[in-house]
């Protein structure tokens, strides 16, 4: 089970695990409950530049289309291969199903701590 206080938040609903220079993305249960049932994920591949505040992905509910956007900057190092091809795994446990790796190159900024972000959701997010 993952320790939730552990993880760092954006306002766009991403969880981030930093650990060394790499930082584990996904986007949190909150996100997929409101998203529903996900069907589809563009994710950037191995070797991409991303840049923090812009647009890395999308992904596709019965609902809508949302866009990903990166928290840090750096380069992808690894994409999860499960949830592209299962991405219905993002709602059965959206703290597992990261989506990708990024070799951060420089120090995150105006990320959320668990309490902030329980508090931008209303509590909702448990």
């Amino acid at each position: 089970m993952t320790d939730l206080n552990a993880l760092s938040y954006t306002a766009e609903h991403e969880w981030i695990a930093v650990d060394g220079d790499v930082a584990t993305i996904g986007i949190t249960d909150y996100a997929a409950d409101q998203l529903g049932d996900v069907v589809y994920v563009d994710l950037p591949s191995v070797g991409t530049t991303v840049t923090a505040g812009q647009v890395f992905g999308e992904i596709e509910s019965t609902k809508s289309v949302s866009e990903l956007y990166a928290p840090v900057d750096g380069e992808v190092v690894e994409v999860n291969d499960d949830v592209d091809a299962d991405p219905a795994t993002v709602n059965s446990d959206a703290f597992a199903a990261w989506l990708i790796r990024v070799r951060v190159t420089s120090e995150p900024s105006g990320l959320l701590d668990r309490d902030a972000y329980v508090a931008l959701t209303g509590g909702d997010a448990q």
